[in-house]
């Protein structure tokens, strides 16, 4: 049995000293003992917390990250998700499977090292540059999974459904043919996946949107996929999104959805920025995890998430790093606290009558909702989870002299370096001394890559 012991550790009920926590060779927790005494041997560290799941990732956007912060030219031009995704397109163009593996790595080293123990890929870039299949359906989706083992994070493999450029059917553009999918298409590369699922690997499927997918293909989809299995879909992310909803349906996105498809709690409902106070009730009442990318949807322009209405109707919340122009779980909590800040010119507003300090609220919220988006048993501390742990930087000048309800709230609200000092995921570590074990030939692919992509430009 493997065993680690934490002065302070954050079990599912708030803090708890000297526990000791021990570990099976599979990467499962089995016993989660407070105030014990700490073994002769065995290593001991001051804080130890649930390594955090990040929701929503596309990966390969990754390499896209600082490239498309350029003001469009001309009269009456400005720039917004829509021209964003036109250069998003165009990048994704060249990608080959050994630059999505490549680049894969090293976000997830990223991830890892600043405290995500766990990806859900809404993965998307499935054929090949002219439109066909790889001779394997899921190659692209493999390499992925590749990535995630080599670095260490635990992944929920999101295959795809996207066959329409927009609300109306209409056929994909030339740009999107990388993306093309049916509903048997996706049905295929999740059966090809089934092989790879394990203690680190769950497979589940993605809807890419209600423009890039019929409800037809989803229910057909969903009467197939197995029970318990994740569903993901963007929803709602852009206003002109709910409005040309509106225009061919009749109907917003969540409302379409809820009126024509059982959505449970094996749903994360990506962005779900503009809602009505029906559709939150609506959301938070089917027990669907509202999926929140602050960082990306900052850097897009979507809009603010209706949190504290959200919350205020027992809505569950799970946090992700979408286009990765963060690959930090602190910063897109901080965010997704100080956006509800501006827009009520209020402060301390992610509390409940439980839980009045902001940090801990968070960062347990996010945890839980995170694992439930997930469908793998992570995101505690607790016998039967798997055995993904952070272990803080006790010598930074952040954490010094304070007390324990203090510490999430340093964590999140102070200053930027990273108080990640360990990370263990499944069972191993990953990360030590804020450096991950393979960060060097990581980096080294990585950086042949952004060379080789950069020619295409």
């Amino acid at each position: 049995m493997n065993q680690l012991f934490a002065r302070h550790a954050l079990l599912p009920d708030g803090w708890r000293n000297d526990v000791l926590l021990e570990w099976s060779v599979a990467g499962d927790l089995v016993d989660v003992t407070p105030g014990s005494t700490p073994p002769a041997g065995v290593e001991r560290v001051a804080y130890a917390l649930p390594g955090m799941v990040n929701l929503h990732s596309h990966s390969f956007q990754r390499a896209l990250g600082g490239r498309t912060e350029f003001a469009a030219d001309g009269p009456g031009s400005h720039d917004s998700f829509w021209t964003w995704r036109d250069l998003m397109y165009r990048f994704a163009r060249n990608i080959t499977p050994d630059h999505i593996e490549a680049i894969a790595a090293q976000l997830f080293s990223e991830c890892l090292r600043h405290g995500y123990t766990s990806v859900c890929e809404f993965h998307y870039v499935q054929r090949q540059p002219n439109g066909d299949w790889y001779d394997r359906p899921a190659e692209t989706a493999e390499r992925v999974i590749a990535a995630a083992r080599l670095a260490g994070i635990g992944v929920t493999m999101l295959p795809v459904l996207y066959s329409y450029s927009g609300f109306n059917d209409s056929p994909l553009k030339p740009e999107q043919q990388r993306f093309r999918t049916d509903a048997d298409d996706v049905l295929r590369v999740i059966e090809a996946l089934a092989p790879l699922r394990d203690g680190q690997t769950e497979v589940g499927v993605a809807p890419h949107s209600l423009r890039a997918a019929s409800i037809a293909q989803i229910n057909q989809v969903l009467a197939v996929l197995p029970a318990g299995r994740p569903v993901h879909v963007h929803i709602a992310e852009q206003q002109a999104e709910v409005q040309q909803s509106l225009d061919h349906t009749g109907r917003r996105p969540v409302e379409l959805l809820y009126d024509q498809v059982a959505v449970d709690g094996r749903w994360c409902l990506v962005h779900a920025t503009h809602l009505t106070n029906g559709e939150v009730r609506s959301i938070a009442a089917s027990g669907a995890v509202a999926g929140l990318c602050p960082t990306t949807e900052a850097n897009l322009g979507d809009g603010l998430f209706p949190l504290e209405d959200f919350l205020a109707v027992g809505g569950r919340f799970g946090i992700g790093s979408d286009s990765h122009v963060s690959q930090s779980p602190v910063e897109e909590l901080r965010w997704l606290e100080y956006g509800q800040r501006l827009q009520q010119q209020r402060r301390n507003i992610a509390v409940s009558k439980e839980q009045r300090q902001v940090g801990d609220f968070l960062w347990q919220g996010a945890l839980q909702g995170g694992a439930q988006a997930a469908g793998r048993p992570v995101g505690a501390l607790a016998p039967g989870r798997r055995a993904d742990l952070l272990v803080l930087d006790d010598a930074h000048p952040n954490l010094d002299g304070l007390a324990l309800h203090e510490v999430l709230g340093s964590l999140v609200f102070s200053g930027n370096d990273n108080l990640v000092r360990d990370v263990m995921a499944g069972g191993r570590w990953v990360v030590r001394n804020a450096q991950h074990v393979a960060q060097q030939p990581i980096a080294a692919r990585f950086k042949q890559t952004m060379a080789e992509l950069r020619e295409f430009r």
